[in-house]
């Protein structure tokens, strides 16, 4: 199934990037060398996604060496850096403190640190891969047949290491023959949804119907839509679950029209040191994103902007949480963490 590669090495051992703010306009691929360009490219979504932003890190990481001697210092001060592109995901820490973690032992051990890192980098990138199969896996058994799936952002491909964490049982599903396709929000005010689900489905030959935001509960209403699936950036130890904004919306119209709301998400998602969506960091982005489009205004410079990047939905319109673990109640996910 010919889905994107959004990451990977270079020849030279940079890390490769898709752009996905060009998405689908241009498929153009970059060469980061150095942890600041790393960084940049997490905090304008060059690349993103919760899985995809922690591969990304902790491979930039292994860029150290490049701007100075490989110390245990250097890295942690490197991860600092990344650490503070966007605070919401709990991927981004989750690696950054895996990858520190292995940096202090192969200094303690008198190690090259750079060949660890690389190591540690690739491990995390080919469990990412690993864990989106058995989240594909076990949400087609959810499912259980033929299915029209609403999903709200992009939380395939292009935001993990393999297939998707939400779109995973729709690829689990296409490639067992069953009859599936997706409803996909367009998600203002980046369009992630029409830039990016819609094309990595389409070039996976899954069809595909962008809607806008606004269209969502009544597209629900029509009775046609199996189950709602989204990703997560953050579920709390009580179920709360933090996701692009407008999610919440969502899983309010879902839950008044009687449509399964199914959150995928690698178990690496799962904070059990939150104790609950009210503790989340929300992250709140330029007002740019929001009053205009590519250069273009579309609001008044008058007009005042409120622009989070994600909204917390309470775990009680959760009807489950898939998992590489398996599938959980939402008041049972810490278990999976």
């Amino acid at each position: 199934m010919p889905v994107p590669r959004p990451i990977d090495w270079t020849p030279t051992r940079a890390v490769r990037i898709l752009d996905q703010t060009l998405l689908p306009d241009t498929e153009r691929y970059l060469d980061l060398d150095t942890v600041d360009a790393v960084a940049e490219a997490i905090r304008t979504l060059r690349v993103r996604g919760a899985p995809l932003i922690g591969i990304a890190a902790a491979m930039g990481l292994t860029l150290v060496s490049r701007e100075g001697p490989a110390t245990l210092e250097a890295v942690c001060a490197a991860s600092r850096t990344l650490g503070a592109t966007r605070p919401t995901a709990v991927n981004l820490r989750w690696a950054l403190e895996r990858m520190e973690r292995r940096a202090a032992d192969a200094a303690a051990a008198g190690d090259d640190l750079v060949p660890a890192l690389r190591a540690e980098a690739t491990a995390i990138w080919d469990e990412d891969r690993a864990m989106c199969e058995r989240i594909g896996r076990f949400g087609a058994e959810l499912i259980g047949g033929d299915a029209l799936v609403l999903t709200h952002c992009n939380a395939g491909a292009l935001a993990t290491g393999g297939i998707g964490t939400a779109l995973a049982p729709v690829y689990a599903l296409h490639d067992a023959g069953r009859r599936v396709a997706v409803v996909a929000d367009e998600t203002r005010p980046l369009l992630q949804g029409s830039r990016l689900t819609a094309w990595e489905l389409s070039r996976a030959g899954v069809p595909v119907t962008v809607i806008a935001d606004g269209m969502a509960a009544s597209r629900l209403r029509l009775g046609d839509v199996t189950c709602v699936i989204v990703g997560a950036d953050r579920i709390a130890a009580n179920g709360d679950v933090a996701n692009k904004i407008g999610t919440y919306g969502v899983a309010l119209a879902a839950r008044a029209h009687g449509v399964p709301f199914y959150v995928a998400a690698p178990s690496s998602t799962v904070d059990p040191a939150t104790p609950d969506g009210a503790r989340i960091p929300i992250e709140e982005r330029a007002a740019w994103e929001v009053a205009g489009w590519r250069g273009h205004q579309a609001a008044p410079a008058e007009a005042q902007v409120w622009n989070p990047a994600f909204d917390v939905t309470p775990a009680a319109l959760v009807t489950a949480i898939i998992t590489d673990r398996g599938v959980f109640a939402p008041r049972d996910v810490a278990g999976a963490g």
